[in-house]
């Protein structure tokens, strides 16, 4: 599995638990493997699979450590973005870019092996296939902050 499909997976299953208690997180993180493949017809009357999980157990064991780790940051992590966004407090932004922000700024500052620029570039694209039309725009300049705030 690429890193732009852990990375992927990783961004759904802390979009999911972010709808539960912090203490059900975990719980919550593992019963992602469990869902069903959704699929969608495209413009062009195609039926195209929209999600699916067919992931390796070393890779669902690494992915529920990263979502555990993220969610244990939380709270340092929105107070980093918060610093930066003005006139948007984490409370105000919608869950997708909340999300998106949230792993992209832990890859920046706890995951040695992905450069900031790459963080902030699969950010964007995530941002672009999940997020509202301004959501790119929306994280590109919240993180370029955060990088220079470092």
């Amino acid at each position: 599995m690429t890193r732009r499909e852990m990375r992927e997976h990783c961004f759904k299953m802390l979009f999911g638990i972010g709808f539960y208690p912090a203490e059900e997180a975990a719980g919550q993180a593992g019963r992602y493997f469990d869902s069903p493949v959704e699929d969608d017809t495209g413009e062009d009357g195609k039926v195209e699979v929209i999600h699916q999980v067919e992931v390796k157990e070393e890779d669902q064991a690494f992915l529920i450590a990263r979502v555990e780790n993220i969610a244990e940051k939380v709270p340092e992590l929105d107070t980093r973005i918060n610093q930066v966004a003005q006139g948007w407090k984490t409370k105000r932004m919608g869950k997708v870019e909340l999300t998106i922000l949230r792993q992209a700024l832990y890859e920046m500052l706890y995951d040695s092996q992905v450069p900031e620029k790459v963080a902030i570039n699969e950010a964007v694209d995530l941002a672009k296939k999940y997020g509202g039309k301004d959501a790119p725009a929306f994280i590109n300049g919240i993180l370029a902050k955060l990088v220079t705030a470092e």
